[in-house]
Parts: C-alpha cells; structure tokens; sequence
C-alpha cells in the first residue's frame, strides 16, 4: 500500500514538473505523507517557470482555416441556392398594367403613378383651403369645387355650407361623389341562383 502511494505521489510531481515548471504540487500543508522506501527516490529536473510567451506561442494562427472551402460552398454563400433562396436578380412575374394610367404595377400594390398624382392633388386641395378658412373651426361642412361646378346646383344647395373653390378644371380620374360605388352590381340573380326551398332540377 505504501508503495502504491509512493508512485502516485511520484506520478503528481512529474504532471506538475511538466505543467508548471517545477514547482511544489500539492502544498507542504495539503502533501500526502510519504513511508521512506529502500528504493531511491528520481529527482525531477528543475525548469524555470513557463511565461505567457511560452505557453500562447503561435496562438494567433489557432483560427486560421485548415481547409480550402470548395467552389461549389463559395457559389452558394454568394448567389444562394434554389432548394432554399436564391440571392440572383430573377424577372418577376406579378407583374400587371394598371387600366386607368397604364404604367406598371405589382399584383396587390396601388399604382404608384396614379398614387403620386391623387397626393399631389390633395396637397393642392389642403393648401387652398387653408389659405381661405385658414384656422377657424369648422362648424360647417366644407366642399371644393372646381371650375363653373358652382354652378350646376341652386344657390339654395350650397347654403350652410363652407365653399372652396379650385380654379382648374377636374381631373378626369376624380370622381364627384366620393362616396359613389366604382362597380355596379347585377340587378337580377345570377342563373344559378335559387331561392331556399327550391330544389336543382338536372
């Protein structure tokens, strides 16, 4: 048994000797104690104490890349790959052409074309009526109207109401009413269109 705590104790000294240069492993205090054997006792060789030079050494080659990435790897990082998304320009295809400008359009997106000119309207439109009721409440309803649509209706129609006049003709694409559906229904059922009760002959 003694012996067999002799050659551990041995076995530490060397790992330590090896690790930190020499120095006492375990602590004096923490030292397991030793039976004095026949059998001499092999001196470890002193070393000096490692450095942080010694034991980085080449450390900032460590994350340099053993392998070469392959041509077919660096096509994927750059144009993507079809089985996930492809990074390449590709035509679109939802495209359509919008029936009032004719300009083209995304599938689900207002014109732009016909978007800016509706802004730019508008703008027109706050600019004019602020520069004629300027900051008062509104107590009344404000209209605006274009070139001689004054006009069409009686004096009486326009009573209580604030008028802001716009001195150029309508634009074509601005409807009068608002408020107006652009699509009219069908005014008599659809073929197959049954009223509850009734059965689908054929």
């Amino acid at each position: 048994m003694s012996r067999l705590i002799s050659r551990l104790a041995n076995t530490l000294r060397t790992l330590e000797s090896y690790l930190f240069g020499g120095h006492g492993f375990p602590p004096g205090t923490l030292a397991l104690a030793q039976v004095h054997d026949s059998a001499p006792m092999p001196q470890s060789p002193a070393r000096a104490p490692l450095s942080l030079s010694d034991l980085l050494g080449d450390g900032i080659l460590w994350a340099v890349p053993k392998h070469r990435r392959t041509v077919e790897k660096r096509h994927k990082r750059k144009y993507g790959s079809p089985e996930y998304k492809l990074k390449i320009f590709t035509p679109k295809v939802h495209l359509r052409t919008c029936a009032t400008c004719g300009s083209d359009q995304e599938v689900g997106v207002l014109c732009p074309t016909c978007y800016q000119k509706v802004r730019t309207e508008t703008e027109l439109m706050q600019e004019k009526i602020q520069s004629e009721l300027g900051l008062d409440p509104v107590d009344r309803d404000v209209v605006v109207l274009y070139d001689r649509e004054r006009d069409e209706q009686p004096a009486e129609f326009w009573q209580g109401k604030r008028i802001v006049e716009m001195e150029k003709p309508r634009p074509s694409w601005f409807s009068k009413n608002l408020l107006q559906k652009s699509t009219q229904q069908q005014s008599g059922p659809e073929p197959d269109e049954l009223k509850p009760g009734h059965e689908k002959l054929g």
